[in-house]
């Protein structure tokens, strides 16, 4: 379970005035966001990362700081 950051944050982090996100919608982003880091882990060659941080965990994190958006097709 995350309790860091809170999730309605990151749910509000998501989405916009205009385009609110769902909590559907931060599991689908947050999801993709962390198979891309694994496959770019194994592509290195590594097998975690540094700080034993876990994959959703960071992905989370880009979020909060405004790395990560969504963005509809």
């Amino acid at each position: 379970m995350i309790n860091e950051p809170v999730v309605d944050r990151l749910v509000e982090k998501l989405g916009s005035p205009e385009e609110p996100a769902s909590r559907y919608a931060l599991c689908v982003v947050v999801a993709k966001r962390a198979r891309q880091i694994i496959d770019q882990e194994q592509s290195q060659g590594l097998h975690e990362l540094p700080g034993n941080t876990k994959e959703i965990a960071l992905a989370c994190q880009e979020i909060m700081s405004g790395k990560l958006a969504m963005v509809k097709d």
